[in-house]
């Protein structure tokens, strides 16, 4: 189940930064609160443009962390809340996943559909 604050979060403008491991190494890439979607199942959509290394990386290794906050949510010890989320990660191009985020983000080249294990809150 996804935690309310979190749900609140994804509202707000703020950056989220997303880390995978390759062959080479960690990687980390960056995107906004307000481009995820959650579906109904509790998954995670996260388009994706260029992101070359991040899809090669979850092609590798399809554990992935996930931070994302913003000031504007009551956190735990006052102003501001954040989330560290893991997951598993697939890259799609096609389907109803992809379909979904198509349709609002048109520069998409396909979706990073994320399988939460876990989002602790953090601050």
């Amino acid at each position: 189940m996804i935690p309310e604050t979190l749900l609140e979060i994804l509202k707000q403008d703020g950056v989220v930064a997303i880390a995978t491991l390759g062959a080479d190494g960690p990687h980390m890439v960056n995107t906004w609160n307000s481009y995820l979607r959650i579906t109904d199942d509790g998954r995670l959509l996260i388009p994706a443009g260029y992101m070359n290394r991040t899809e090669a990386n979850i092609a590798f290794n399809p554990d992935v962390l996930i931070t994302m906050g913003s000031s504007k949510i009551k956190g735990l010890y006052g102003p501001g809340a954040g989330f560290l989320i893991k997951g598993k990660a697939q890259f799609v191009t096609s389907g109803p996943d992809f379909e979904l985020l198509k349709e609002k983000f048109v520069w998409l080249r396909g979706t990073i559909a994320v399988t939460i294990e876990s989002a602790t809150q953090t601050w």
